[in-house]
């Protein structure tokens, strides 16, 4: 819908409202000088307030539009409505704002609205060329907004195209270290190599989602596949400990992100000893540390800078890391 929709945002409207009055303002101001009989505060409380009208009409026919009637028409004829309320928007408007003033003078002999006495003979065709007015204004949000949306597609297009390439260094790294522990397992245990197929087909199957963010429940179910499967190298000298995480769960975080942490951990922390990976959860941070070797100098490599890049993309967070007791600390602080 949003192709042809005159959709505008709310708070928007007040910035319409408020220029559409400084228009009026402006009006008014030529009036003011073009005649003497319309040099009078009359003159500027009537077209200021006529301004006002418009906008407010064009918020409520355009609002209504986009909420009860374009979504149960045909898509070919959005355009068509949309521009019969623009100029609806401005026809009514003028004409509201004409006979209420006109009849606040008459009642209750308000100002001097010579203005009124000037226009009311032909007050109609003014309000149809308004009318026509606020349908070319119409048009050009029409073409503004069409091209807003046309770009904003491109640039999520482009978004989605950098983190999709992001993702996809990930699977053959994984797949080239998982498939060699495979390889020496199957003339050494073949029940432990049909075992890590079957593992590394589950998480095969959710690393080829689609959604380049997932549930911290998917995410960890990933980890534990994971390490299940690099165990076989390891022979179960990998523990993973996570505290209890069903507060957070449907908590939303970039694939590969917690299970990336894990790997670092495996790859520059085992020292051929039990090798205890913990999980801990907050609010806004994700804390992966482990007992293993503690290097001073982290280097961000492939899987690192990899996880950095996603998290600044997608806009979820933040990368860092400290050592805490002895342990090797890796944060994800999430936004908001």
């Amino acid at each position: 819908m949003q192709k042809v929709e005159l959709k505008i945002a709310q708070k928007d409207w007040f910035y319409i409202i408020i220029i559409g009055a400084f228009f009026g303002f402006f009006i008014s101001l030529c009036f003011y000088f073009v005649s003497y009989d319309l040099q009078n505060i009359s003159t500027i409380v009537f077209s200021t307030g006529t301004a006002i009208f418009i906008s407010l009409f064009a918020f409520l026919l355009i609002s209504i539009s986009n909420k009860f009637i374009l979504p149960k028409v045909n898509y070919k004829f959005w355009y068509l409505i949309s521009f019969i309320f623009s100029f609806l928007s401005g026809f009514f408007g003028f004409s509201l704002s004409f006979l209420l003033f006109s009849l606040s003078f008459l009642l209750f002999s308000f100002g001097d609205f010579k203005i009124l006495d000037i226009i009311s003979p032909f007050w109609i065709y003014i309000s149809i060329t308004i009318g026509f007015l606020t349908f070319l204004v119409g048009l050009i949000l029409h073409q503004f907004i069409s091209m807003k949306y046309k770009n904003e597609e491109i640039k999520t297009q482009i978004l989605e195209t950098k983190l999709k390439a992001l993702e996809n260094e990930l699977n053959p790294h994984f797949l080239f270290n998982a498939l060699n522990s495979v390889s020496e397992l199957i003339y050494v245990d073949q029940k432990k190599a049909e075992n890590a197929v079957i593992e590394i087909s589950k998480f095969l199957r959710n690393a080829i989602n689609k959604e380049s963010l997932i549930s911290l429940e998917t995410e960890l179910s990933m980890v534990k596949t994971y390490v299940n499967i690099e165990n076989v190298r390891f022979n179960e000298k990998i523990v993973l400990n996570n505290e209890d995480f069903s507060e957070f769960k449907n908590i939303k975080i970039p694939k590969f992100s917690i299970q990336l942490l894990v790997e670092n951990a495996i790859k520059h922390g085992y020292l051929g000893k039990t090798l205890n990976i913990d999980i801990t959860f907050s609010k806004n941070k994700i804390i992966v540390q482990n007992d293993g070797k503690i290097t001073n100098i982290v280097k961000f490599g492939t899987g690192l800078s990899n996880l950095q890049k996603r998290l600044e993309l997608q806009k979820v967070g933040s990368l860092n890391h400290q050592i805490l007791d002895e342990r090797m600390v890796f944060i994800i602080e999430l936004k908001g």
